[in-house]
């Protein structure tokens, strides 16, 4: 998100966005850490700034200072806060038991998840695996994948309103080379058919070449959580669309519709 966006808004921190850009920043395949100038390419903020920033969260323990490798890594305080937001979201618990036996159901390589947006991104909160069989997506609890190539993110799309929708789009087509965005933005729109037509969307190839996945966007009926999406993926070679749009696709969305029903 861009400062710009709110140069007008007096009630508007900056400094604190920045500080919470350094931390989202941070992926789970940052294993060895990231040092000042890799914050400073991923959010685009001066080298000065991100310093200073670094500093802040280092000394208030959200950052951890490596001196061997001159990196930091998350600091134990943000895990306390990814764990505040898990505990808030009940439908995680709710839909964790039908995601494990979506997933055990269908088997060999089948990842079933759960996610959330996070700007330009969506983060899954939850994730089930078949107990038996092939090794599945390597996502997990706190991955993030496209907001506008994936499934997940083009149904979390679809399911928004009037008003996050244009500012997601607008957000798309300010990261998106001009000669692209139509094909995104058309992308984006038949999902939003398909949602519509037949209550879930299937993405073949769009995310990665050889991954295939379906996606049903989901918001509770009780109108307190957040917008979220279910999604389930794997191989194209096992999840053919005759298999997505006929038999998975549909499963994928009685389960969503009977989180629903819980009320939650």
């Amino acid at each position: 998100m861009d400062d710009r966006e709110h140069g007008e808004d007096r009630q508007f921190v900056t400094a604190l966005h920045r500080g919470l850009d350094i931390l989202r920043a941070f992926t789970p395949a940052d294993r060895s850490g990231l040092g000042n100038r890799d914050l400073a390419d991923r959010t685009g903020l001066p080298n000065s700034t991100v310093s200073r920033l670094t500093y802040t969260l280092l000394k208030l323990g959200y950052l951890v200072y490596d001196e061997g490798t001159g990196r930091y890594r998350m600091g134990v305080p943000v895990l306390s806060l990814g764990y505040a937001c898990l505990g808030g979201l009940k439908v995680r618990e709710t839909a964790q038991p039908l995601m494990q036996q979506l997933a055990d159901d269908c088997g060999y390589g089948v990842l079933v998840a759960l996610g959330g947006r996070d700007d330009h991104s969506m983060t899954y909160i939850a994730c089930a695996r078949a107990a038996r069989g092939m090794i599945s997506l390597q996502l997990n609890v706190g991955s993030r994948i496209s907001l506008a190539r994936s499934a997940m993110g083009r149904a979390y799309i679809a399911g928004t309103n009037e008003t996050e929708r244009a500012q997601i789009l607008e957000m798309i087509r300010d990261r998106t080379p001009p000669e692209k965005y139509a094909r995104v933005l058309e992308d984006i729109e038949d999902a939003a058919e398909q949602i519509r037509t037949r209550g879930f969307y299937a993405n073949l190839g769009g995310w990665q070449s050889e991954v295939n996945a379906v996606s049903v966007p989901y918001r509770s009926p009780q109108g307190d959580a957040p917008m979220l999406a279910f999604n389930l993926g794997g191989p194209a070679y096992i999840l053919s669309r005759d298999r997505l749009e006929n038999e998975l696709g549909p499963r994928l969305l009685e389960m969503v519709q009977k989180v629903g029903q819980i009320g939650i």
